[in-house]
């Protein structure tokens, strides 16, 4: 360690990055951020919610947002007390962030939104509604849906259809990266999402938190991250000229603003 005036100074540690994936999807979301972080010496750490990626829970038997967030309010409560993690989360997987925020507020260094629901107060209004809720209806009947509790109440889960999914979330992703979300995309626990609730805690606000803008956006579309962003303005925006998976379109970019977010967290990079 170097000295400095016949002291000791401590230098930043390496940051270690914590990657939420969004509804249907899984911690194999983030494999190309993943490998990208870890040949650059960075610790990476992906979680799989309950229902996605290799949890075997059935999404229409997760009905609420806690039990959803589960296996992520596992991994921040063995963190030690004295680490601090980004947490990056992409589209839904935004809540799961202001949802641990809420929990963990000492140990995260830097909160991360890409493309991302970021709501304060969860979804409480109609404007919540219309700012984080993707609308795609203009593509007709995209979502195969679950009726976990009977077909006579709503929905407890959806995933978009094979023939839509392309279209609407990877249209400028690498044709393998598609073929590989179509096989791997799981129905997503829908009434566990719509039911969080945040409060207003101040301690949420004690995180800086930066939003990752996606400008060719067909999911959370860019007059919706503006709309959130406005709302709740975060300590910095960037932007990418990407579809809705800037992990597959374009993972050097995104791995190059999260270096950036780390470095204006403190970070030594």
């Amino acid at each position: 360690m170097p000295e400095l005036g016949g002291g000791l100074v401590e230098l930043p540690l390496k940051p270690h990055f914590v990657l939420v994936h969004g509804i249907s999807g899984g911690s194999w979301c983030w494999y190309k951020i993943r490998c990208l972080m870890e040949n650059s010496g960075y610790r990476a750490s992906c979680v799989d919610l309950k229902s996605a990626g290799i949890d075997r829970s059935d999404a229409d038997s997760v009905l609420t947002f806690d039990d959803y967030n589960e296996p992520l309010m596992k991994f921040m409560s063995a963190l030690p007390e004295n680490e601090q993690v980004i947490l990056v989360g992409h589209s839904a997987g935004g809540m799961s962030v202001t949802w641990a925020t809420q929990k963990f507020a000492k140990k995260i260094r830097l909160a991360v939104y890409i493309a991302a629901t970021m709501l304060k107060r969860g979804y409480w209004t109609d404007q919540d509604v219309k700012d984080g809720v993707p609308d795609l209806s203009e593509y007709g009947d995209v979502y195969e849906l679950g009726f976990g509790l009977g077909n006579d109440k709503p929905p407890t889960s959806a995933v978009i259809k094979k023939e839509f999914q392309r279209k609407i979330g990877y249209h400028m992703s690498p044709q393998e990266d598609s073929t590989l979300a179509s096989m791997l995309l799981r129905p997503g626990p829908l009434q566990a999402i719509m039911s969080a609730r945040f409060t207003e805690d101040p301690d949420v606000d004690k995180v800086p938190r930066v939003f990752i803008k996606t400008l060719q956006d067909r999911v959370v579309k860019p007059d919706q991250q503006d709309a959130m962003i406005k709302r709740w303005p975060p300590s910095d925006v960037y932007t990418l000229d990407s579809d809705h998976n800037p992990s597959f379109s374009t993972p050097f970019l995104l791995f190059g603003l999260l270096v950036k977010s780390a470095a204006s967290a403190g970070y030594c990079i």
